[in-house]
């Protein structure tokens, strides 16, 4: 990353904001605003998403494996602007099992990147797929993005929701509907049986 030309670009920007900006107040800011989006917003791009999912072997006949509220940040392509939310994994093992804090890796190396949710979501699971080689995935992202919160409709409290699925998840509408209930935001756990 040049960090260099974004500092650059800040500064250009600032200038273009005019006398509004107060000189003495962001005399420090381009460098401030490029340290801030090469080490944190889009670190992802010095990361490789695969190399972060380590895994074990699966016992034999290990059932789906969830992990719901998953908190991460990006940066919409479009407008520059944040968006976060929660992301909600689930797979069914065939031979590995994933380490549970490598998920919550492979969604950041993925997330802190300039990006758009669609395309967040399948990149999510398709590293899910290649590193993991489970029967069935599915990866459900729900996410407020300040570029329709903060800007134009304005419209406060709206989240999208994008779904990716692979494996026998993706071709069985039954068991895809059943794994998505469990992965229900706000649900703890199985409901006991009558």
């Amino acid at each position: 990353m040049d960090t260099a030309k974004m500092e650059a670009g800040i500064r250009l920007f600032l200038e273009g904001i005019g006398p509004a900006a107060g000189p003495s107040d962001v005399a420090e800011t381009p460098a401030r605003v490029a340290r801030a989006w090469a080490d944190d917003l889009i670190a992802g791009y010095a990361v490789d998403p695969a190399s972060e999912l380590t895994w074990t072997d699966a016992p034999e006949g290990c059932g789906p494996v969830l992990v719901r509220d998953v908190r991460f940040a990006s940066v919409c392509v479009h407008h520059l602007l944040p968006f976060a939310g929660e992301a909600h994994l689930a797979y069914l093992p065939r031979h590995r099992l994933a380490g549970l804090s490598k998920l919550g890796r492979v969604v950041d190396a993925w997330s802190r990147r300039l990006q758009i949710q669609e395309r967040l979501t399948e990149q999510i699971r398709a590293t899910l797929d290649a590193v993991l080689a489970p029967r069935a995935s599915v990866v459900l992202l729900e996410a407020e993005h300040t570029c329709m919160t903060l800007r134009g409709v304005r419209k406060e409290g709206s989240r999208l929701t994008t779904l990716s699925a692979g494996g026998a998840w993706a071709s069985d509408a039954a068991a895809r509907r059943e794994i998505l209930d469990l992965l229900a935001p706000g649900r703890r756990g199985p409901t006991p049986s009558a």
